[in-house]
């Protein structure tokens, strides 16, 4: 029985582990998401001003100057580099599910083997537990046979010596 109790105790206190684990690289994966949602903010803010550097025609005649293409050019080179940081954050963030995923079957493989063998251990120390209360009961049958064979010899005893005392009360008169 007790044997059962820390079994138990250990499997709980093995999921309470897997589940802390499991608790900090969700923690780890959540600041990698908004990290990307702050990176695309970034990038809609940028492309918002490139909208507005295209729309700007600051030449002779409304028409667009050097400088104005040049801005545009250099906000869409900078949308390029978020764009390119996006990717390799998405890729970061996509390992690690892929971590998290690996992690996780393995993890659960390894409570699903350590719960067999809990489950084989249980059922070994109940087969002993049942030879063990087997071996009782014969242990018992044989101490009562062998009462009851002192007491018949007792009885037997008993008559043999009342029946030498009555054959020599008899023989005296």
């Amino acid at each position: 029985m007790m044997k059962n109790l820390i079994l138990a105790i250990l499997f709980c206190f093995s999921t309470i582990i897997v589940f802390a684990q499991a608790k900090s690289d969700s923690l780890a994966y959540q600041f990698e998401r908004k990290k990307i949602n702050d990176m695309l903010a970034q990038r809609t803010l940028k492309f918002g001003q490139y909208d507005q550097s295209l729309s700007m025609h600051t030449g002779i005649f409304g028409l667009q100057t050097k400088k104005d293409i040049r801005r545009s050019n250099d906000i869409l080179m900078d949308i390029v580099k978020t764009d390119d940081s996006i990717y390799r954050e998405l890729k970061i963030l996509f390992e690690f599910s892929v971590f998290q995923r690996t992690q996780i079957q393995y993890h659960s493989k390894e409570a699903e083997e350590s719960n067999i063998g809990f489950m084989t251990t249980i059922n070994k120390l109940r087969t002993q537990v049942d030879a063990l209360k087997a071996d009782e009961e014969k242990q018992q049958q044989q101490e009562e046979k062998t009462k009851r064979y002192f007491i018949i010899a007792l009885i037997i005893i008993a008559v043999l010596i009342l029946f030498l005392f009555s054959r020599k009360s008899r023989g005296k008169a």
